[in-house]
Parts: C-alpha cells; structure tokens; sequence
C-alpha cells in the first residue's frame, strides 16, 4: 500500500476521490493527514478535528475484495477488520451498527465506504490523541503510524466475509440499546436482528447501511 502523508488537507477522503478521479494513482493507494479542516462524516455530517488523530482514506481495486464481499457489506467488514487490530493493541473498541467505533457508549470514530470508479475508498476518522466534547478519545496509548501498519497488514490477509460476518454477528447485540439512521429518521436497532448479507431488519423492515 503506497501512503502519501499531507499536513493538512479538507478531508482525504475527497483528495483520494479526485486522484483517482484524475487517474494520478491507481490501487491500492491511501492518503493519511495530520488534521482535516472538512472530513466527511456520516450522514453527510463534517468529521474534522485535532493534529494526531487518525484521518485516513485508502483505496483497494474491487478485483482484490475477498470473493464473498459484497459491496453492502463492504462497510462492516473494513470497519470490523479495524476493530479488531485496536483489540490487538488492548482496546475495548466496539462496532456499532454499521461502521462506528465505540467505547462504552461514546463515539470515537467512524468509516464510510464509496465506490470510485474500480477501486472501493474507505474514509476513517478516529479519536487517537484527543476528543472533541461528547466524543470519547481511544482507551490506549497508540502512534497513528503504528496503528496503520498493523491494520493495512491485517487487510493483506483477505479474511473472508464469512470469517468477518461470523465474529460480528456474536457482537451484535451490543446494539439493543442504540440507534442507527434510514431514510432521514432515527431507527432504534432494539429487536434487531442482523442478516448474512450485513443488512438488518426492524420491525419487519431490512436496512442495509447507505455508507
């Protein structure tokens, strides 16, 4: 994985989307800043925030996606992937439906996943080093450079969607008490119940994640 390191930039997500866009690189290439002025955030919201904290986007060609991995389930399964390499550093990170870190019942980050041309980008923003109010900062000390290389190392073993799914769908009823978003309103996830695919259905109706 080549990685371009930038100062400051509006958001790396945006910068990864238009160098591909331009053809300036090609996958897999990830872009990594010390502070973003304008990062996207869920549901259209902004995800900026202090020097050292973990903004990342990169970039994987869809021809080197696992054979299992649908593209719907592409969200759960970068984030869970990256979950479980804060686990290996001793965090007790946990994976609310569908791709936002937690700590207890605070928020320290989260991922959005798109499709750019033939390549899917993944946009992470985490709390490393400082959290804004209401926000939680993760529970370990950990350099961002390190936390990359370990999770980009993890990424190169292709786990499957299954192995991913599996471990998951034991997790997932940490979500009872939460909510997520669909179609402009707020869905308690309380009863949930999660499907092979990623998607889950309430009260009789299935959401699949839109990021």
């Amino acid at each position: 994985m080549q990685i371009l390191y930038l100062e400051s930039v509006d958001s790396t997500q945006k910068y990864l989307k238009e160098l591909i866009k331009e053809g300036k690189i090609s996958s897999p290439y990830a872009v990594v800043a010390d502070s973003q002025t304008a990062g996207v955030g869920s549901r259209g919201n902004s995800w900026s925030g202090v020097k050292d904290n973990l903004f990342l986007s990169f970039a994987i060609s869809l021809q080197q996606l696992p054979q299992d991995l649908k593209l719907e389930s592409a969200s759960i399964y970068f984030s869970y992937i990256l979950k479980e390499t804060l686990e290996e550093f001793g965090s007790k990170v946990w994976l609310k439906w569908p791709n936002d870190f937690y700590i207890k019942e605070r928020k320290l980050g989260g991922m959005i996943t798109n499709v750019v041309g033939k390549s899917i980008v993944c946009g992470v923003g985490l709390n490393i080093a400082e959290a804004p109010e209401g926000f939680e900062k993760l529970d370990v000390d950990l350099k961002r450079e390190e936390l990359i290389e370990r999770y980009f190392a993890n990424l190169e073993k292709k786990s499957s969607w299954k192995q991913v799914f599996s471990k998951y769908k034991l997790e997932f009823y940490r979500n009872q008490n939460f909510y997520t978003h669909g179609k402009n309103l707020r869905i308690s996830l309380e009863g949930a119940s999660l499907e092979s695919d990623g998607s889950v259905v309430v009260n009789g109706e299935r959401i699949y994640s839109l990021r």
